[in-house]
């Protein structure tokens, strides 16, 4: 099926990212596929995949992490990808803790992707093992509307006397600190922009465990890193993000308030591959060009619609 994309669908994937003629852009956020080529437990996840894609007509999907967890790696992408190509919608992808843990690394990971018809993720920053990127949406008359980023969360700790989940290096911390700051000298005022990764922060656990207003369910702990090492506190300052998208936690799919930045979770999208009793999903969230809010809710599997808001309107 993928050797019949024809040159002209893969120019047209690699257009700029643009709100659509109802002014608006939608995203498809799926995570923790953990895709194992040959297990017929992984069709179902790919069948949520392209029903999201009929249902919903998103404008970019995006990949959250570890969504092809067995080998060979490359034939779990390319059926993964299967109907996001057939259906000439751009995706972009951001990794995991098991992404890289079978026949291929971050990096190579990045260059079959890059080779993938309606890849647009950027060619990685120095900062990361995998890369840190920024894309831009553009509105009908070509100018920028609206940010997205794509970090890199990390894996495992790296150091001996700390256990758990990696943590955005400072070196990514920086990154995205002078990146927010070319952008607002770019554009004199900050776009509104989301941010997607797959490890959630430390101040998921903080705000859920306050008086901060939510939506949507927990039903584990968070397994955020130990360490902190200031990505939220950089984001506040900043003033673009308006919410950070994860993963990682399977049965949790809140949003939760905190500072006027939504800290949420897509919704779990994978089989019996991995553990996991929720009716599986993907998180869709809404853009308008230069406003600062963002509409949300999850569609799953079976149709339902559920956890619709306005953010941060309805969570103040």
């Amino acid at each position: 099926m993928l050797s019949m994309i024809s040159t002209l669908g893969y120019a047209q994937n690699k257009k700029k990212l643009q709100f659509n003629n109802n002014g608006k852009f939608k995203i498809a956020q799926f995570t923790d596929i953990h895709y194992k080529p040959g297990n017929p437990e992984s069709d179902p996840s790919v069948e949520l995949i392209r029903k999201i894609i009929n249902t919903e007509k998103p404008d970019l999907i995006t990949f959250t992490g570890d969504i092809v967890t067995g080998t060979p790696l490359a034939e779990g992408w390319k059926a993964v990808l299967e109907p996001v190509i057939e259906a000439n919608i751009p995706f972009a992808f951001t990794p995991g803790n098991h992404d890289d843990e079978h026949d291929l690394t971050r990096q190579q990971i990045n260059k079959l992707l890059k080779g993938m018809p309606g890849y647009v993720g950027k060619n990685p920053s120095a900062s990361s093992d995998y890369g840190d990127y920024m894309l831009t949406i553009n509105n009908d008359n070509n100018k920028s509307g609206a940010l997205l980023y794509f970090l890199d969360s990390k894996a495992y700790s790296t150091l001996e006397r700390v256990e758990g989940y990696g943590w955005f290096s400072i070196d990514q911390v920086n990154w995205y600190t002078n990146q927010s700051k070319k952008n607002y000298k770019k554009w004199k005022s900050n776009l509104p922009a989301l941010a997607f990764f797959h490890i959630p922060l430390p101040e998921y656990h903080t705000a859920f465990e306050s008086e901060a207003k939510h939506i949507g369910q927990k039903n584990e702990n968070e397994c955020a890193p130990i360490l902190n090492t200031g990505m939220f506190s950089s984001m506040l300052h900043a003033g673009e993000v308006m919410g950070t998208f994860v993963g990682h936690d399977h049965v949790n799919d809140y949003l939760v308030n905190y500072y006027d930045i939504g800290l949420a979770y897509g919704r779990w999208s994978g089989g019996k591959t991995t553990y996991g009793d929720l009716v599986h999903g993907s998180r869709i969230i809404v853009l308008e060009p230069g406003k600062h809010s963002f509409e949300t809710w999850i569609r799953l599997s079976n149709d339902d619609i559920i956890d619709k808001i306005t953010f941060p309107d309805d969570l103040k």
